[in-house]
Parts: C-alpha cells; structure tokens; sequence
C-alpha cells in the first residue's frame, strides 16, 4: 500500500510541475487523450500551431516529428566549457584536506547531485511512458516539492550542472552516439560535483579555497602555482575512494600562439628532413615501448636510474591479500569500508606511480624531440584480442600518448601518428622487403633477401620513425594539414 501510494503521489508531483509550465501542455495533453497527434501532424500541424500561438510546443516534444522551420536552441546544453579560438582552458589538481565539518557539506552536495540525476531521469522516463512527451524540467522545479525543501541547502549551481549534464546524456542517446543514461547508485559511481563562479562565490584566498555553501577556507596542497592574469570558471571536487579530496580548478586564459622549435623551422623554410630530430616509438607491453634506437623507457633522477615498472603488478599480491581480508567480513560494516578504503589506497598508489613516470618521460622525449612518431592503436581490441587487458591497462600507452600529445601543443613539437595497419614488425627496415609469415613469438627479425637482423622492436620503431617522416614531408606542404592553416599550429598528423 505504501508503494502504491508512494507512486501515485510521484505521479502527481510530476504532473504539477508540467502544468506549471504553459498552456501549451493542455494541447499535448488533449491530443494524447483524443488520439489526434499523428492526424495532426500529417495536415500539417506548423500551420494549426502558428494559427493557435503555440509555435514553441515543439520544445516539449521529444524526437517525435521533425520541423524544418525549428530555430536551433541558443541554451547551454551541457556543463564541459568549450574554448574560443582566442581562449585556452588549463585545468589545476589540488589535493585538499577539509575539516569534517566541511566534508560533511562536501559529502552532501555530492548527495545532492546524485539524487538529483536519478530523480530527473526517473521522471523523464515516467512522464515519456504516461503521456509520450518529454517537458523540460529544471532543479529549481523540485524546491518546492513536498520532502525536498532541503535541497534549498544545497548548491544550486551544482544540480544545475546536473541538470545540463543529463540534458545533454539523453541529447547524445537519442541521437545514436552514446547509450542510454544510467542511474547513479552510491559507492558506485564517481563521487563529484562541479560549481560555477558567478560574482565572487569562489575565490583562492591564502593557499586555500572558498566554496559556496561551504563554511570556511578549504585548505590546499598547492604543488605548483598557479599562472596570473587567468579568469577562475569552474571548480569540481573530487571524492577519490581512498579517502583523498580533489579539487580541480578550470581557469581560462588568453591564447598564446606557440612557436615551432628551431628544427622544424629550418624543417619548413628549407624542406629539408635532415634539419629535424625524430624518433620513434613502437609499444611494448613489458617495457612501454621500444625507441628506434633500441632503447627503453628509463631517465636519471638524483644520481638513480628509474626504469619502467607494472605498477599494479608490484602491487597485486598486496592488493590479492586485502582482498581475502575483505571477503571474511560482513559487509556494509565498519571494518568492511575501513578495509576496503585500504584497498582503494593500494590501486590509488599504483595509479599514481603509472602517472609521474608517464609525464616524466613523456616531457623528456618532447623536449629532446622536434618530431615523435607512434603508432594509432586501438587499445580496447587489443586487450580483448590478445587476451591481456591487465598487462594493457597497466602499461598506461592511452595516456601516455594523451600526455604526449598536450605537451607537443605546448612545446611547439609534432606528434605523427602512424596508422595501425602499416606493417612496421614485418617489414625490414633495411631491404623494405615485407615477411608475411612473420610470428609473434619472433623476437628476432632475420631478413630472408638482404639478412638483415636486428631486434624486433627495434625494427619496427625505425620504420615507424621513417613512415612518420615520410607522412610528414608529404603532408606539411599542403595548403592546410587536418584542418589547419597554418604551420604554426600543427600538433597531431594522423
């Protein structure tokens, strides 16, 4: 009884809030109720809408017929910030360490948040299946439902950036580009919220951060400064599982044009490829990759070597040992969270591990490097192909070749991608002769014509260096390369 009257009650509150919205509901509503919908949209309903002053009733009506005279919506329709040309957004991370008093404020935001997703889609999908349309709702809608007036404690601009994030997830799902929106279940789903500035709501006083509806200045680990002259735009906290706070700070600056580096200037004004130093990278999944020199990933810190290492491969018989640990309590108890916020510790430090000696190497090779040339894999069918998805996912070349691509924009270098179908292993760098039955358990490349014989790896990054000059110098003189103009501003060829 007490579900039944729960969801009759869900079903009015939801039917409030669509009356509120104009008078253009009732003749959705009648033409639902007399059958009328398709009839009049073939006599052509545009007329019959102009004729009554309803031309916005297609607003509220979800994909079922499309109008040609539509005028495209000016409204934002999701909360990522999309940069000008004459603008560049930068993003700092700062670990944070709030009392419990703001934590508690923290924690129920992001309460907030989720409830709010859940609730919206749960709606949307109710008023679809009763009624067939789809009326835009926004949070302030629900403040005045009976049992949510808390939400008025809460930051709004945080569930209005729900608000056009789910906008945007069904937008997407209709469309055919991404699946249908899912509902947020607590401890699984990413804990965060994003806030917007407006005025002076959120400022950096101090080494600390002042949110709204936040008591206080949230102090902050502030391991790098941050660039003057920037206009502060958003901020998302972060709850990681391991118990750490984040904070990601989206600043927004002017511009800068970056300057090529001096080889590939020569490069340009001369034509000439000897003028730029390349190298090569092909991926290797025990050592990262393997350079055309026939090198391994490592760089000199403090007088020590660092070398490559699986992160979660060190750690996984630790991991493994938590986790028995784990399975012999009773779960959703105090021991349970507190063993299991260790085990979120022990995947965060290989995490962490993975990312410092990423961006280490990755900013060594940019800098000595006018030209990178990597292969264009696809990471996913690899893991399912070849049956070594944990082997994949710890060596990190998706974000290395992430991380190599921003640094390339920043430092003025080129980062050339080879397609994945070149056959780099089979073929002898040497000779150019192609071995098609080449095995992948050869680790050594022997050339049946010219008896070239090298390593494998080795082989096939110099011709991935060789294929990635070639696209260079048969691309870099066309009027424009991937969509720009100028030369200036090439970063990725593909």
């Amino acid at each position: 009884i007490r579900d039944s009257i729960n969801y009759v009650r869900k079903k009015q509150e939801v039917f409030d809030m669509a009356k509120k919205k104009s008078i253009r509901v009732d003749f959705v509503k009648s033409c639902i109720t007399y059958s009328k919908l398709n009839k009049i949209a073939i006599s052509g309903i545009e007329n019959i809408c102009k004729r009554l002053r309803l031309d916005s009733i297609y607003d509220v009506i979800n994909g079922r017929f499309a109008i040609l005279s539509r005028r495209p919506s000016g409204k934002k329709s999701s909360s990522k910030r999309v940069a000008k040309c004459d603008t560049v957004f930068v993003t700092y991370r700062f670990c944070g360490h709030p009392t419990e008093e703001q934590a508690s404020d923290l924690n129920q935001n992001i309460g907030a948040s989720r409830f709010m997703w859940n609730r919206m889609l749960a709606d949307y999908k109710l008023m679809w299946k009763l009624y067939g349309i789809s009326i835009p709702m926004t949070p302030a809608d629900y403040k005045d439902v009976s049992g949510l007036e808390w939400l008025n404690d809460r930051d709004s601009l945080a569930l209005a950036n729900v608000q056009l994030n789910l906008e945007k997830a069904r937008s997407d799902y209709f469309a055919g580009e991404r699946g249908a929106p899912k509902r947020k279940k607590k401890h699984q789903c990413k804990d965060s919220y994003t806030t917007n500035r407006v005025g002076k709501n959120i400022r950096i006083e101090d080494g600390g951060l002042r949110l709204p509806k936040i008591n206080g200045l949230i102090e902050l680990s502030m391991h790098r400064p941050i660039k003057p002259d920037g206009t502060l735009k958003s901020v998302t906290v972060t709850h990681e599982p391991d118990g750490k706070w984040y904070f990601s700070i989206l600043i927004e600056y002017t511009a800068e044009e970056v300057e090529l580096s001096d080889g590939l200037q020569k490069f340009f004004a001369s034509g000439d490829i000897n003028a730029i130093s390349g190298i090569g990278l092909d991926m290797s999944v025990p050592f990262l990759y393997i350079d055309s020199s026939g090198n391994k990933p490592s760089y000199e810190l403090n007088g020590r070597e660092i070398k490559f290492v699986k992160q979660y491969r060190k750690l996984e018989k630790r991991i493994a040992k938590e986790q028995r640990r784990r399975s012999h309590m009773v779960k959703d108890s105090n021991n349970y969270s507190k063993q299991s916020e260790k085990i979120a510790r022990l995947y965060a430090k290989a995490k962490h591990r993975r990312e410092d000696f990423l961006h280490q190497i990755a900013v060594r090779l940019v800098r000595t490097y006018d030209v990178i040339a990597i292969e264009d894999l696809d990471m996913a069918a690899m893991k399912k192909a070849l049956s070594l998805g944990k082997s994949v996912s710890d060596v990190g070349w998706g974000r290395f070749t992430a991380i190599l691509e921003e640094l390339c924009l920043k430092y003025g270098k080129i980062l050339v991608r080879v397609s994945r179908w070149y056959p780099s292993s089979k073929t002898c760098h040497h000779c150019g002769y192609k071995n098609d039955d080449l095995q992948l358990s050869e680790r050594i490349y022997v050339c049946p014509v010219c008896g070239n014989i090298m390593p494998r790896d080795k082989n096939a990054a110099i011709n991935i260096l060789e294929e990635g000059l070639r696209i260079l110098k048969e691309n870099i003189f066309r009027p424009s390369v991937e969509g720009y103009n100028k030369p200036s501003l090439i970063t990725t060829i593909v």
